[in-house]
């Protein structure tokens, strides 16, 4: 299994493909759905589905795009089903001052809940991290872990858009991305990737390891 990265957007969020042997899957098309459409036909292989860390407007751009190209479905936590069509909700409203454009997403998501999934040929675990938004979710395979805007590589995720609970994303770190193995990479939603010790060890927002 491999991971691909590529910023995309004004933001540079990470958009990630995950490569199986036969199949891929879409983590967060931020922006440039036609982009990620070039790219998913340069792997040649079929597209399982798209799984969003969480739906800010900076992590759902290209969404409709993609599912019009591949017919796949969107998967997301249920505290945010509706944000793809809510632009308070998925934050773009609150950037409108900067002329940056509202963001709405027409695909209706299917919910994914906390727990092991198999998608296609893809097997992970799907925690429940929230704080940086209510819904968000990592996406914990083998040896990796998408964890979204929770965690980065010396910081942690902004509390200040809709629903956003500091508190809560500290606890959502400390108790459950601190408790996977400490070799364990982390991919985030901005910037480069880190490992869980090196954050549980120099994170200056974190206690370290339980």
């Amino acid at each position: 299994m491999k991971v691909h990265v590529y910023p995309l957007g004004l933001i540079e969020t990470n958009c990630y493909i995950i490569e199986g042997e036969n199949e891929l899957l879409v983590i967060d098309p931020g922006d440039n759905g036609k982009f990620v459409n070039d790219l998913i036909n340069k792997f040649n292989k079929k597209l399982s589905a798209i799984l969003l860390t969480h739906a800010h407007f900076d992590h759902i751009g290209g969404i409709d795009e993609v599912v019009k190209n591949n017919q796949v479905n969107v998967y997301v936590h249920k505290e945010e089903k509706s944000w793809l069509t809510d632009t308070v909700k998925n934050g773009s409203k609150k950037f409108e001052m900067y002329q940056l454009p509202q963001v709405v997403q027409h695909t209706v998501p299917t919910i994914i809940d906390e727990g092991k999934h198999q998608i296609g040929e893809f097997e992970f675990e799907v925690l429940h991290t929230p704080g940086h938004s209510p819904g968000s979710i990592t996406f914990v395979f083998d040896d990796f872990a998408i964890v979204g805007d929770t965690l980065f590589k010396g910081g942690i995720g902004r509390t200040d858009l809709y629903k956003g609970d500091s508190a809560l994303l500290i606890k959502s770190i400390e108790e459950k991305l601190l408790e996977l193995d400490p070799s364990t990479t982390v991919f985030p939603g901005h910037g480069p990737d880190t490992t869980i010790e090196e954050e549980g060890m120099s994170n200056p927002y974190l206690n370290g390891f339980n």
